[in-house]
């Protein structure tokens, strides 16, 4: 039986927690005692609690975050419940943080706060050793890679086979904004060049072929940035996909020819734009030339095949509707394949709580903490745009309905047009989530043919060529005369499994 449990539990057993293999890569001796357990949040804590406690560990170490914080709290009652002796250890992003004021905390009998990888080593240590214990909170201080044991080695076959890889060839974030927790997480930090290289060969050679890294600005240093994406393109293998966050006005002619060489389907971009307003980026200490921006995201999409995710905030300080609205426009104007509209946070730790007052910012109290109201947006207009977000991320998002979107959005303004949408698919649903594809069909078509006038030769077509671009044979029956006529002109449709296929057409 295992000394050690390192645990979490995630949003999807798709994610494998990088965080829990960097802990027990760095465990040393104490490794061979060691096991990982993750679960995923829609399981009862109750039962995970039952995994755990099976391999009857001595220390259970538990990863924290704002979107585990509620049944983490739950799974670490229990833990101490039924094994008071239980040694319980709390890490993460979520507990790093406004710790005393945590019910979690109170519930541990100690709390890394920061990089744990060579604290928790440490403390396992002093724990397992049986002698004097650390104090209760321990603050990690940022390690640098080449104190750290490679995590890669951790990933089982299993992981490769069918999970998501995470890489990391840096840690930290040079810039400040303040709602980010990578605010706060600096120095910036670089894994050696040649090391991380050989680390991804052998990821490559083991089967790995989805890579993501989770670097905040992989695109800062532009040298680093072209080795890494030349390793791969030298190494191209059907089935190769990487996903990569880039600072969106930092992208010279260096890192630019990289990219272009780059065939369909293999690179994907996060592009964290947050907000086109001056004044908002000020108040948030967000250092971004917009214009710049918006250019860089035109020549990737003119002249590169990556997959473009974009990012915008809603119920940033002072950011009232109308200048969301208008950031929105010139963003699609763009030409980004994704724009994920994301609600604020008020993520522990995070400066932007010096907003509360002048710019009457309230929160929910429960994660994932989400902004209610602001001066500027009152508590109906963040609901509508939460709203807003979930319809855009099941039309446009998707993928699923690129012919017919551009009728939906016609006009002076792609926000207004989609908000009206919005509306009125609320209305009629006074639902955001289980709206089934059939029933999204049968509302594109009672909006566009029947309050907007559009015709229904038109809109049908539009949206055969969609069921047939997505390889869809459920057509709903106002839609089959019009795909039977679309597939009789195009043949057999192509398959695009993946999100991203369907962008691309």
């Amino acid at each position: 039986m295992p000394a050690i449990v390192l645990s979490t539990l995630n949003a999807k057993w798709l994610h494998a927690s990088f965080g829990l293999r960097c802990l027990r890569a760095n465990l040393a001796e104490l490794r061979d005692q060691s096991t990982i357990l993750e679960f995923e949040i829609s399981q009862r804590p109750a039962d995970v609690a039952e995994a755990i406690l099976a391999a009857e560990p001595r220390l259970v170490g538990l990863g924290v975050y704002v979107w585990n914080a509620a049944p983490s709290l739950q799974l670490a009652r229990i833990l101490k419940q039924v094994r008071p002796e239980l040694v319980l250890v709390l890490g993460g992003p979520e507990v790093s943080h406004e710790t005393e004021r945590q019910p979690i905390a109170a519930l541990a009998d100690h709390v890394v706060r920061g990089e744990g990888d060579l604290v928790f080593r440490d403390l396992c240590r002093a724990v397992l050793a049986g002698g004097p214990r650390p104090p209760r909170v321990l603050d990690a201080p940022p390690p640098h890679f080449p104190e750290l044991a490679s995590p890669y080695g951790e990933y089982t076959d299993t992981d490769i086979a069918h999970r998501i890889v995470y890489v990391e060839s840096s840690r930290g974030c040079p810039f400040t904004c303040e709602f980010c927790l990578s605010a706060l997480d600096v120095p910036v930090r670089k894994a050696g060049r040649e090391p991380f290289l050989q680390a991804m060969g052998e990821l490559l050679a083991r089967g790995v072929r989805h890579f993501k890294f989770v670097d905040r600005t992989f695109n800062l240093g532009i040298a680093d940035a072209v080795a890494i994406l030349r390793f791969f393109r030298d190494r191209y293998v059907p089935g190769l996909f990487l996903h990569f966050e880039l600072i969106p006005d930092r992208l010279p002619e260096a890192l630019r020819d990289e990219i272009a060489a780059f065939p369909p389907g293999v690179l994907q971009f996060e592009v964290g734009v947050q907000t086109l307003d001056d004044a908002t980026s000020e108040h948030i200490s967000r250092r971004q030339d917009h214009e710049l921006a918006l250019a860089n995201l035109r020549w990737l999409r003119q002249h590169t095949t990556a997959h473009l995710h974009a990012d915008l905030i809603v119920g940033l300080p002072g950011e009232d509707e109308a200048t969301f609205a208008r950031g929105f426009d010139r963003l699609w104007a763009a030409g980004p394949h994704e724009i994920q509209v994301g609600i604020l946070k008020r993520l522990r730790g995070t400066p932007i709580v010096r907003h509360d007052g002048p710019f009457g910012m309230t929160y929910s109290e429960e994660p994932p903490y989400e902004v209610l109201q602001t001066a500027a947006l009152p508590f109906a207009s963040v609901q509508r745009l939460k709203r807003f977000a979930r319809y855009w991320d099941l039309v446009a998002n998707s993928g699923n309905w690129l012919a017919v979107l551009p009728l939906v959005l016609a006009g002076p303004s792609a926000y207004a047009g989609f908000a009206a949408f919005a509306a009125f698919v609320h209305q009629r649903t006074r639902a955001t989530a289980g709206i089934a594809l059939h029933r999204l069909a049968a509302l594109l078509w009672e909006w566009l043919v029947e309050v907007q006038g559009r015709a229904a030769g038109e809109v049908g077509a539009l949206m055969a060529q969609d069921y047939a671009r997505c390889a869809r044979h459920d057509w709903p029956e106002f839609l089959r005369p019009h795909v039977q006529a679309e597939a009789a002109t195009r043949g057999p449709a192509a398959v695009g499994a993946l999100r991203q296929a369907r962008h691309r057409g």
